[in-house]
């Protein structure tokens, strides 16, 4: 190469890249790392404080629970109307009316017993269709099983030790409740009870 301007001497100059930009891209990586770590560290105390993800300990909760069984409790033991007798009485002014209603309780299968006019304790005073009268341990069984056939009658009880039901009519008496309608209030009486479902 002619002219004034010639390289002299063994060593080229070379081209290098700034050390600096280096230096910046892992300072930025570094910087990221950390915060990631710092982030994930403070989930982590945050949960220890907290008790955790509470979705996810319902949910563990709801699989360790029982299945419910359909019924535990056992269907309620009632008399037959076989083994129930049956004084009825007649409240109202309506002649017969006694008499009638203890052919029909009879036709369902109660035993009937006295049959006739009330009273003078209960002649005439009773405004409803009906009052059940017997022993206080008729409450659970004999008064539950003759309910089924008149709807709306009182119970009372007596001191009395026979196991007799008196049946005692009164102003609001029409008729009994149709067969269909006390057999299913007998079966809806007998039913079990379903079990309480856990508490989960």
């Amino acid at each position: 190469m002619g002219g004034k301007y010639r390289i002299t001497g063994d060593a080229y100059p070379r081209m290098r890249r700034p050390r600096h930009r280096r230096r910046l891209v892992l300072a930025g990586i570094g910087a990221v790392a950390a915060l990631g770590l710092a982030g994930w560290g403070t989930l982590q105390l945050i949960d220890v404080f907290t008790g955790g993800d509470k979705s996810a300990a319902a949910a563990g909760h709801k699989r360790d629970c029982p299945t419910p069984k359909p019924s535990a409790a056992p269907a309620k033991a009632l008399p037959k109307p076989a083994a129930i007798k049956v004084n009825v009485y007649n409240a109202t002014t309506r002649t017969g009316l006694a008499k009638s209603a203890a052919e029909e309780l009879e036709k369902r299968g109660f035993t009937i017993g006295e049959v006739g006019n009330a009273s003078k304790e209960y002649d005439k005073k009773v405004p409803g269709a009906g009052v059940l009268l017997g022993a206080p341990t008729a409450t659970n069984g004999s008064f539950t099983v003759l309910g089924t056939q008149l709807a709306g009658t009182v119970q009372k009880t007596d001191t009395r030790k026979t196991g007799e039901v008196d049946l005692i009519l009164g102003a609001k008496f029409k008729a009994f409740s149709t067969p269909q309608e006390a057999t299913a209030a007998m079966a809806a009486l007998t039913k079990p009870a379903p079990a309480p479902s856990p508490s989960c």
